[in-house]
This record gives C-alpha cells, structure tokens and sequence, in this order.
C-alpha cells in the first residue's frame, strides 16, 4: 500500500484537486468538440 502524504514539500497539486469554473468547463467542452468536428467531420467531407 502506498503512503501518501498531503503535505508536499514542493507545494504542487494534481489538476483532479484543482478547482474549476463552468466558464473553463464550457471552454474546454467547446474545444473538445471542434477537435472532434476537424479529426472526423472533415476527412467526411472531402
């Protein structure tokens, strides 16, 4: 079993601990789906 402290030294913390806001949400949903329009919506297209 691993030990995990929740004090580290160097005072870094993982993006799943971070807050966010639906404004970054929202951001983040939008360029997911203009990512997905240009991997597959285009080579359909042409």
């Amino acid at each position: 079993m691993a030990d995990h402290a929740h004090d580290d030294p160097d005072g870094r913390v993982t993006s799943p601990m971070q807050a966010f806001t639906t404004e970054q949400a929202m951001k983040g949903g939008v360029v997911l789906v203009v990512g997905l329009l240009v991997a597959f919506g285009l080579p359909l297209l042409l």
